[in-house]
């Protein structure tokens, strides 16, 4: 029997053993093969989660969405197809997806019939099937951003459209349409700017400003997609006309590189809040402010509309208010919130707005932390956010109901971001990742808002890469402390090739992260792959141990930390790399 038993062992170790030399050292190509998670979100039954996936296709030098959905059930890898994600809309790009109250369709962004739409989608939610699409909108200058009101009697949407054309709805549409047709039949291409700010990060502005816009579904709610014979225009033939609720030479909502949206619904669906900055210089401001606007306020007379002034709800402070997020009771708005104006790497703080009263209340003043993205329990009396910590996002919660002392709970570590919670309050899901994984959708069950029920590191919904992971030869991220500038302690991370040698010498590549308010952790990234750097370039290279180091003014460790930088650029932080 001892015999049997070394024998078997023997043959797992040498099993074992094969299977990680059959591992090969990570690649640009593997990389290229990753899906990219993003976005879950929860039926209202609580049954289904759709997220948006993207496929790179490098020899067509392109990035495609898809709208994937799985059971909030889970499943595990070796699920079946009908408890395993799986895509739902295989001919048809699509992205955003958002659910309908009534859970039986979902809104999402596609380009499949030219610019980017809004779409609806009608769904079996007995199988979690596709049954039909229909294209929603046909505005010129195309649209993004699409959200459902909590009543389902509208889309909100956002669009970059020319400030002048304002009016009444379709005036404004076929001014927007006029001006595009001008500039793409132009032959002079050369553009002119008068001040700044005419482009964000990788586009030009040409003119245009972010606006948000809303359109009436109750003409196209409930009917079946037999009956929604599309117009010439190629949407529901009985929504109502777009409807500009931000006109003006402002952004509304503000541009933004991803994270939160920057405009909500109140539960009532009635009103939106969003943000917007409208300072005279906002090329030199941080100044955000809150505007809350009805949905179906203002009226028309002769050729012009008069819509109901949007309110600024956060005029007091002229640092910067974003991501506004009713309760859903309807009694609060949160959002997060910087004290100094002009400074862009001031603390986010988690804030209470307290919509009969007016009156505001700090819920994190005492969190040395910044606030990232935040969702609302069912019951209105908690709120859920993450926040960067010594190179992870751990997931908190937040007890509002003593608002004079909030507690603040640490519930779950990892690198974690886009919560959302079921309706009954039951389950919470994130995005994941690591530094040898790109995002994943997990589960945490039994929250109670308070405490862990179910697996303390949650359960992994979505597997949309293990097959390529499985195939790759990473290490794992190792932390160390050191004592850096000012006799502050630092922190630092290493990455080691695979099959790594202690007795052997490895070249070092040196990564300095940029910002210079970021910070290096166990998070993934397309654009600077710690295990990427450290894999072996050749057949004949041993790899590399890839070292970042977290300097001053890095986030994640507090706000004296970060403004450490300030005015010291080539000081303490080249102290902190040179110690490291």
């Amino acid at each position: 029997m001892r015999r049997c038993l070394l024998t078997f062992a023997a043959l797992v170790s040498f099993a074992l053993t094969a299977f990680s030399q059959a591992k090969h050292p990570f690649t640009f190509e593997d990389m290229m093969k990753l899906k990219r998670v993003s976005e879950p979100e929860v039926s209202p039954d609580g049954k289904w989660v759709i997220f948006s996936v993207v496929d790179v296709n490098l020899e067509a030098n392109s990035k495609t969405p898809h709208i994937w959905i799985v059971p909030t059930a889970g499943g595990g890898a070796d699920a079946s197809s009908a408890q395993a994600e799986r895509i739902l809309i295989a001919d048809q790009d699509g992205d955003r997806p958002r659910w309908s109250p009534d859970g039986k369709r979902f809104a999402f962004i596609s380009t499949k019939e030219g610019g980017s739409q809004v779409w609806i989608a009608q769904l079996d939610g007995a199988t979690g099937a596709v049954t039909g699409t229909h294209k929603l909108t046909s505005i010129a200058t195309e649209a993004s951003g699409e959200l459902w009101s909590p009543d389902g009697k509208n889309i909100l949407f956002t669009s970059d459209v020319y400030p002048e054309c304002d009016g009444p709805p379709a005036e404004e549409a076929a001014c927007n349409a006029k001006k595009l047709e001008e500039h793409e039949k132009s032959k002079v291409k050369a553009m002119i700017f008068d001040r700044l700010l005419y482009r964000h990060w990788n586009a030009y502005k040409e003119g245009k400003r972010s606006h948000i816009f809303v359109a009436g579904m109750d003409d196209c709610a409930g009917n079946s997609r037999a009956s929604l014979d599309r117009t010439a225009e190629g949407g529901c033939p009985h929504m109502s006309v777009p409807r500009d609720l931000t006109p003006g030479d402002y952004d509304a909502p503000v541009f933004s590189l991803g994270g939160q949206d920057d405009y909500a619904f109140s539960p009532d669906g009635q009103e939106i809040c969003y943000t917007s900055n409208h300072d005279t210089n906002e090329a030199a401001s941080t100044n955000n402010d809150l505007w809350i606007v009805p949905v179906d306020g203002g009226f028309i007379s002769g050729n012009r509309a008069y819509p109901i002034p949007a309110k600024d709800i956060t005029a007091d402070n002229p640092a910067s208010d974003s991501t506004p997020l009713y309760s859903p009771d309807g009694r609060y708005i949160a959002y997060r919130a910087q004290q100094r104006p002009g400074y862009e790497s001031d603390r986010f703080e988690l804030m209470l707005y307290d919509r009969k009263a007016g009156e505001k209340k700090n819920l994190t003043e005492k969190l040395d932390s910044w606030v990232g993205t935040f969702v609302w329990s069912p019951d209105s009396k908690s709120i859920f956010f993450s926040s960067e910590d010594k190179g992870e996002s751990p997931i908190y919660a937040l007890d509002i109901t003593k608002q004079d002392a909030p507690t603040v709970r640490e519930i779950v570590r990892g690198f974690n971001d886009d919560l959302a919670v079921t309706g009954d309050g039951k389950i919470m899901l994130s995005t994941r990742m690591s530094i040898r994984s790109p995002n994943q959708i997990r589960r945490f069950v039994c929250l109670g808002f308070t405490r862990t029920c179910g697996l303390p590191d949650g359960e992994q919904l979505s597997h949309l890469n293990d097959a390529v992971l499985s195939q790759v030869a990473m290490s794992p991220l190792e932390s160390f402390w050191f004592t850096g500038a000012h006799n502050d302690k630092v922190q630092g991370f290493l990455v080691k090739p695979p099959n790594f040698d202690s007795s052997k010498k490895y070249p070092v590549k040196f990564l300095i992260h940029g910002g210079p308010q970021g910070a290096w952790g166990d998070d993934w990234s397309y654009r600077w792959n710690p295990e990427l750097f450290a894999a072996p370039t050749s057949s004949t290279s041993s790899g590399y141990v890839a070292i970042m180091i977290n300097f001053h003014g890095s986030t994640g460790y507090g706000q004296k930390f970060i403004d450490a930088i300030n005015g010291d650029w080539g000081g303490a932080p080249f102290e902190d790399l040179m110690k490291g």
